[in-house]
């Protein structure tokens, strides 16, 4: 177990079938294929992340895994918007992994430090148009899970309704992952403290 992790790092030889087939849906469906700048397994094989408590049940585990993939590779924001999105997220849930990760792929996508270092400190003033918006939608949503009536409005604009759907729905997802993390106390590999706020 990793120091401060709350759950044993599930061994590959160890899986029953469910979870055997989860796994391979993880390390070799679209995730796995993408240019994936952090890892989804360590050097034992074992899953990084959110991905091993996934393997705790793998039928939910599943279900996540299909809407995680369905908001990393199948909605309209592009690259430096979704990964703003949900580096906002996690400095909000101060969710050490879920910033490693991240941070990685917002580099990937074109974010700067000065871009990372403001998001980490949730300001969002060196962002413009559609970023901003974004930003500011998801910061609203972590801090009160709702959009007033202008900010509501400002992000139809900025996205459609289409849109704001599924940012809705990556915010909620990347929370939802940042909680389990948190509970389960999974650290960013070689990196046990919190890069959030």
């Amino acid at each position: 177990m990793t120091s401060g992790a709350r759950v044993a790092k599930l061994d590959p030889a160890s899986l029953d079938a469910e979870q055997r087939s989860l796994y391979v849906e993880i390390t070799a469906g679209r995730r796995a294929q993408s240019r994936q700048p952090s890892r989804l397994t360590d050097e034992n094989g074992r899953l990084e992340g959110p991905f091993n408590a996934f393997l705790l049940q793998p039928r939910l585990g599943s279900a996540l895994q299909a809407l995680g993939s369905a908001v990393r590779f199948d909605t309209g924001l592009d690259d430096r918007c979704r990964e703003i999105a949900i580096l906002v997220v996690a400095g909000h849930w101060r969710s050490a992994f879920e910033w490693y990760a991240h941070e990685r792929i917002g580099r990937s996508a074109g974010l700067t430090d000065a871009d990372l270092r403001a998001l980490r400190d949730q300001r969002h003033g060196n962002l413009a148009g559609r970023e901003a918006t974004v930003a500011r939608t998801a910061a609203a949503l972590t801090a009160r899970g709702d959009l007033d009536d202008s900010e509501y409005q400002e992000a139809v604009d900025a996205l459609g309704e289409d849109g704001l759907f599924e940012l809705l729905t990556l915010v909620g997802y990347y929370a939802a992952l940042a909680l389990q993390l948190r509970v389960f106390r999974v650290p960013a590999p070689d990196d046990n403290e919190p890069r959030g706020r």
